[in-house]
């Protein structure tokens, strides 16, 4: 008997042409198979895979002549992990493993059928929020790519160089390379795996089996900023912003769960009910359960028999709901989505204008930006290791409006082009990176084709003559469009690049707008909170919809909790 499973011509794909940047919209009722199409539709829990450099919009992706990187600073998310323990992720996937398991080992004679004859023997196998093997290799990649890319110019390598230098050509030694990392363990192995790939000693000429050099501390230092408590960690930057742990953070969660689940795996629950043997009933949360964990398990060891059971609609409704979730919990939908961004956006106009932060109105730990061991300034390059919703604010505290176009919280299956899609700003290893640019010309001519830069000073850069400086940002590879930054110094070209003077400028502007104290500590109820309002990152006590309380929400407060 043809399988049920897989619904007829009914289902026949709708397919929307589309430019080589944009994904086709599916309304589809056929079950997909193929891991590569199914991985996309993922969101954050999405494996990595570089943007195209005009994913974005910008079209001229090239470097123009007489230009060159001359500084990097990388924000670095860790790569594959176990699910965490929120009631819509880890909890609620390990809620349908042990209800699978407490029912089949109590009836031993009623059994899933057809392709979910698996769960006759399914054990749940996964641990809670670690970063897994896959994702130490993800991360080793990066650091590699990192080299590749913009290490080999900034160091200036010599033919042949496949790994990082810690001495200059004439013996003497560079100032070493500060990494920062909170202390979360999944973040410090991702530091770990990243710098392995970077400083590559499995790459020496010589091989070094015992990596004495990596081992003693000799190539580069770390500053690990504590996660967990109620400090300042612009890495981790919900710790200090309480109103988040109060309200913020659980806006999204609300309506992915409440609101967009029941609205697009309907069809599939009902489909896996014909699988089920009678006593047991699938809710929707269940058939959303199968698909997490069909991610997390593939970021564990690689295959997950859950993958098999969804079409293509409903694995792209699977990554709205991520979308929704980070969109209202981190970014313009959140009251507090500037406020989690700020720190690092001040960091790195510390480091971009080479000055100290000695003192903090926003979670800069100033006890850590107020030294050169911990904050050096003038670097070639900074890498910081981070969590995925930390770039997500970031982006929205800088004001880049692209990012600010809303995910529906009813249109099923989603637009494909949408702007805010989390499998292509926040992956499982995605980065943040801030190039600055030296260039001859204050207004150099844009390069459309993207080409290697196999040596500094091959298209005609010479330091000495750079004085012109431009920032140009990527996500994950991507160019990102300053020319969308709200207020509007980074019009005018086509390339991505902003003058360094007006990108400065445009982002003093921004940082003024997370208004950090009355979002974090100020004591104010949401009135009607899983509406899908835009609060464009931030809120006052003008904004409409919310109830403000005397007094201050305090540490001592959250602890009490």
């Amino acid at each position: 008997m043809l399988n049920l499973f897989l619904l007829t011509v009914a289902g026949l794909v709708a397919q929307v042409l589309a430019a080589p940047n944009e994904r086709r919209q599916i309304v589809n009722n056929t079950i997909i198979t193929d891991i590569n199409t199914i991985s996309q539709y993922w969101g954050q829990i999405s494996p990595y895979t570089d943007n195209a450099d005009s994913y974005f919009g910008v079209q001229d992706v090239g470097l123009p002549n007489g230009c060159q990187i001359e500084q990097v600073h990388s924000l670095q998310r860790h790569a594959q992990r176990f699910p965490t323990s929120e009631y819509d992720d880890g909890v609620n996937d390990e809620n349908f493993a042990a209800k699978v398991f407490n029912f089949t080992s109590t009836h031993s004679t009623s059994l899933f059928t057809g392709p979910l004859t698996f769960l006759n023997t399914y054990r749940y196998q996964m641990g809670e929020s670690l970063l897994t093997n896959i994702g130490a290799a993800t991360e080793f990649q990066a650091g590699t790519t990192f080299w590749n890319r913009y290490g080999r110019t900034l160091y200036n390598a010599s033919a042949g160089q496949v790994v990082y230098n810690g001495s200059y050509a004439n013996g003497t030694a560079r100032p070493k390379p500060v990494l920062r990392t909170t202390s979360q363990s999944r973040i410090e192995n991702s530091e770990i795996s990243w710098a392995l790939g970077f400083f590559g000693p499995s790459f020496y000429p010589t091989p070094m089996p015992n990596l004495t050099n990596f081992a003693n501390g000799s190539l580069f230092d770390v500053v690990i900023i504590p996660e967990g408590g109620t400090e300042n960690n612009t890495l981790a930057s919900y710790d200090s912003c309480f109103e988040d742990d109060l309200q913020s953070a659980d806006l999204g969660d609300q309506d992915l769960i409440h609101q967009y689940v029941p609205l697009y795996i309907g069809a599939a629950t009902q489909r896996m009910q014909q699988y089920a043997p009678a006593g047991f009933t699938f809710t929707v949360n269940d058939t959303y359960a199968m698909q997490s964990i069909c991610a997390y398990e593939t970021a564990y060891i690689g295959m997950s028999d859950f993958c098999g059971l969804f079409t293509e609609a409903e694995w792209q409704g699977f990554e709205q709901t991520l979308d929704i979730e980070y969109y209202y919990d981190y970014s313009f939908g959140s009251p507090t989505g500037r406020a989690q961004g700020l720190g690092y956006q001040q960091e790195l106009l510390a480091r971009l204008t080479n000055q100290y932060i000695t003192s903090s109105n926003s979670s800069v730990n100033s006890s850590i930006t107020n030294n050169a061991a911990q904050f050096p300034l003038g670097r070639p390059f900074y890498a910081d290791f981070t969590h995925d919703d930390i770039i997500v604010s970031t982006l929205t505290s800088m004001s880049v409006d692209y990012f600010r176009e809303h995910p529906s919280l009813t249109q099923y299956p989603p637009d494909p082009n949408r702007h805010f899609i989390l499998s292509h700003l926040t992956p499982f290893g995605s980065r943040l990176i801030t190039e600055v640019i030296g260039c001859n010309s204050a207004n150099p001519a844009a390069i459309h084709n993207k080409r290697t830069e196999y040596y500094p000073t091959q298209y005609g850069y010479n330091p000495a003559n750079a004085t012109n400086k431009f920032i140009r940002m990527r996500l994950n590879n991507g160019i990102v469009p300053l020319n969308t930054i709200r207020t509007g110094e980074c019009l005018g070209r086509t390339d991505g690049l902003c003058s360094l003077p007006n990108f400065l400028k445009s982002q003093y502007e921004a940082e003024q707008l997370a208004n950090y104290q009355f979002a974090c500590f100020a004591n104010y109820t949401i009135v009607n909170p899983y509406n899908g309002n835009d609060y464009d990152g931030t809120i006052s006590n003008t904004t409409g919809g919310i109830t403000v309380h005397p007094g201050q929400i305090t540490a001592q407060y959250l602890e009490s909790l």
